[in-house]
């Protein structure tokens, strides 16, 4: 790979590399690296744009939450695509597409218990291995530029913050893994899923991604404004509204943060 030392609006990256019609950007420290590429202008003819940082000073998970992570342990890196081809209201294709591309590169590393948890999170059994903060930029009835943020436990192994579940790949295993080696394998995954949907495979991304999910089977315990309920999946409409089943076979239509699984 070539390596190019250069400067690009208001920072110095460790390196940039550019492969398969791929950009990498590499920083060893950001605030946030969805911060870094809404401020970043690609090529005419970069279709992907993927930044990873050693350490970000404000990570950030979904709403006003942070993302815990050691330096220089996880993986922290956004990935930029322009998906125009995908209309506004399919747009949660986006973020079931992203999640399969992480389940199916963990699942190289284990081979059971990684399921996906409604809209975006990577469990291992009951415990939170990743999370995702999607960003779109609309324009023209279609999405222009989206955003995907990621934070991956890799290989910490003690968290400090109050986060009730987290897990990573090393507790899980027992021994560290290659960041590296693990990122291209996502990478990989996530421009394979990325090609399908741009070649229409709706219906083949919904079904990959219904089967994965987490609690997909039976009842389970939730939480809505007016408290704690039994409700089953029946699935995630084309919006990512979660549609649940309660005892009194009441459907139940939530938009994300309108309800909480009880883990």
């Amino acid at each position: 790979m070539k390596i190019i030392d250069a400067v690009l609006g208001w920072f110095r990256p460790d390196a940039i590399t550019t492969e398969s019609q791929v950009k990498r950007i590499r920083l060893e420290t950001v605030d946030s690296t969805n911060s870094f590429l809404r401020n970043y202008t690609p090529a005419a003819d970069e279709p992907m744009t993927v930044a990873v940082a050693g350490y970000q000073t404000a990570g950030r998970g979904q709403g006003a939450n942070t993302w815990e992570s050691e330096a220089g342990k996880n993986l922290l890196f956004s990935v930029l695509v322009h998906p125009v081809m995908l209309p506004v209201r399919s747009q949660f294709l986006l973020s079931e597409a992203g999640a399969l591309a992480l389940k199916e590169a963990l699942t190289d590393y284990v081979k059971d218990g990684i399921r996906l948890k409604w809209p975006n999170d990577v469990y291992w059994k009951d415990r939170k291995l990743s999370g995702t903060l999607i960003e779109t930029k609309l324009g023209g009835g279609h999405i222009k530029d989206c955003i995907f943020g990621v934070g991956l436990n890799v290989n910490q192994t003690v968290f400090r913050s109050d986060a009730p579940n987290p897990v990573s790949l090393c507790q899980i295993l027992g021994h560290e893994v290659d960041k590296d080696e693990l990122l291209d394998k996502i990478i990989r995954k996530f421009s394979d899923f990325y090609h399908l949907l741009e070649m229409g495979g709706y219906n083949d991304i919904s079904a990959m991604y219904h089967e994965a999910l987490y609690r997909r089977g039976g009842f389970h315990r939730f939480r809505d404004a007016d408290g704690e309920f039994d409700g089953a999946i029946v699935e995630v409409e084309d919006d990512g509204h979660l549609i649940l089943r309660d005892r009194d076979g009441r459907i139940r239509s939530y938009q994300f943060k309108e309800v909480e699984f009880i883990v």
